[in-house]
């Protein structure tokens, strides 16, 4: 039985990845709309839902800190599987035929794809400027005024950035690729799965 179920399960991500990748997921929907409360004030109302226009002033930094604590450790997990190549870069030439599911002359994708690494990477890139422009912002009496001024532009460009990138991974990975979603929640894929959206890595991890 045992024997029966390994060979139909691959393991996708491992228990600390996928509990390193909600906790991202959870601070960065809390900085995310406590930090669209303060900016726009056609947000405001979801201060209510988070404890109030206090409240949210208090902990939107410390969740934006949290949030890139945690996304660092991820960093540090998947940094290096998350490298573009050269095949990368011609997978994010024809990348729109994969949303729609034209694979024919897309080229084949490891562990993760050119998409996915793009996204990791405008995830990183992000949140490394959303916590620069943060600390200016959470200590302005600190800073210059350059500094501050430079801050207030650079902190919602990086959280819209940011946004897109999470809308758009959401997207894909529950209705473009249906399978990715449930493989951060269980861990597993099938290896029909694994073979047709991640062969090489569908290869090298069957030898």
């Amino acid at each position: 039985m045992k024997t029966e179920m390994a060979r139909s399960r691959m393991e996708r991500f491992s228990l600390a990845e996928r509990v390193s990748h909600w906790l991202v997921a959870i601070s960065f929907v809390y900085a995310g709309l406590s930090g669209t409360a303060l900016w726009s004030k056609a947000m405001w109302w979801t201060a209510g839902v988070l404890g109030g226009g206090e409240m949210i002033r208090a902990w939107h930094p410390i969740a934006g800190v949290i949030f890139s604590l945690l996304l660092a450790r991820l960093f540090w997990m998947w940094n290096r599987a998350m490298r573009l190549d050269a095949q990368d870069r011609e997978w994010l030439k024809v990348g729109h035929k994969y949303a729609m599911h034209m694979e024919e002359g897309v080229p084949e994708s490891g562990r993760f794809n050119a998409g996915q690494k793009s996204l990791f990477w405008l995830q990183s890139t992000s949140a490394t400027l959303l916590f620069a422009s943060g600390i200016v912002l959470w200590f302005p009496e600190l800073m210059p005024r350059t500094l501050r001024l430079m801050a207030v532009l650079v902190h919602p460009i990086a959280a819209l950035a940011s946004l897109g990138g999470i809308i758009v991974h959401i997207y894909m990975s529950t209705l473009v690729v249906p399978g990715a979603f449930t493989a951060m929640t269980r861990g597993w894929v099938s290896p029909e799965w694994a073979k047709s959206h991640h062969p090489k890595w569908y290869r090298e991890t069957s030898k």
